[in-house]
């Protein structure tokens, strides 16, 4: 998805409120948009927004010499998270439905996002969750379904700390022992690392695999070459968040989103409303056409 003028002032936005998160200093803040706006008239628009975030984040750790300054907000998120997962594995086990609400519960830990939301607390998490619980996800469920009867591999590709506890819940619907966990490589924001995924012990019943980028979503060009060979490879891929939306859904796969709709741009592209919880599909991948043999069967 490539970025929109619409994009820029939520850009400006998020490099000044990321800036006052990890830093005091109004001296630094002032910089950095400085530099941002000079950046942002010359930048490719082409370029999917979590390109630009990337851009952000690392000016921001160069400034305050720290690779993880959302390092304590993640702890504190893990914990949060971690604090509901006996209710909610049971009200999953109680239901007609175990994945469709556990789809709802991992699609509501989209809640937990830093570059929305600075600060989001138990009430703010459990409100999330009910709110997923009654309201539809919209989208392609019967696809999804049919798709996951017959994956024999899933790559499931994570997005937020906090939200990656809530996961762990889905990934216990969808059968551990043939999904695969990926996570960013290098901190960035809020987003789940492998520390997040050991510290709610998805590692104990998955395989956890970094993506080799710093990018707030799934830049393939910027990934390293085991996940490219992943995500090729895989039955079905998995992609939480809309940042994973932002950067993927041109990419042609076997790919379904899960995801709450958050800003004016891709409300457009998906037709729905923010605040719309999503399981959309992307664009199929190209079949190449059966080749008859020599006697014409193919």
């Amino acid at each position: 998805m490539r970025s929109s003028l619409d994009c820029i002032p939520c850009f400006i936005r998020q490099a000044l409120e990321a800036a006052r998160t990890v830093s005091d200093d109004p001296d630094m803040h002032e910089a950095i948009v400085r530099e941002m706006l000079v950046w942002m008239g010359e930048a490719d628009l082409s370029q999917s927004p979590p390109s630009f975030a990337q851009h952000i984040h690392r000016r921001l750790h160069t400034a305050i010499a720290d690779d993880d300054p959302y390092r304590a907000a993640k702890q504190r998120q893990n914990l949060m998270a971690l604090s509901l997962l006996p209710h909610l594995r049971a009200l999953i086990d109680a239901a007609s439905d175990p994945l469709d609400t556990a789809l709802r519960v991992a699609v509501a830990g989209n809640a937990i996002d830093m570059g929305v939301t600075a600060a989001l607390n138990d009430t703010d998490l459990r409100l999330a969750v009910e709110q997923a619980l009654k309201e539809p996800l919209a989208g392609d469920h019967q696809e999804f379904r049919h798709e996951l009867e017959f994956a024999d591999s899933i790559l499931y590709l994570a997005d937020n700390a906090g939200e990656i506890a809530l996961d762990r819940l889905l990934v216990e619907q969808l059968g551990p022992a043939r999904v695969t966990v990926v996570v960013r490589g290098s901190p960035v924001l809020n987003d789940a690392t492998r520390v997040d995924a050991q510290a709610v012990g998805l590692d104990s019943i998955v395989e956890v695999i970094d993506n080799g980028s710093d990018a707030p979503g799934t830049i393939l060009a910027d990934c390293s070459e085991e996940l490219r060979q992943r995500f090729a490879d895989s039955d079905l891929v998995i992609a939480k968040g809309q940042g994973n939306f932002e950067s993927l859904n041109e990419e042609p796969g076997n790919v379904f989103f899960l995801f709450k709709v958050k800003c004016p741009v891709v409300a457009n592209g998906v037709g729905a409303p923010v605040g719309t919880h999503m399981l959309t599909r992307s664009a199929p991948r190209a079949v190449a056409p059966a080749v008859p043999d020599e006697n014409g069967r193919t």
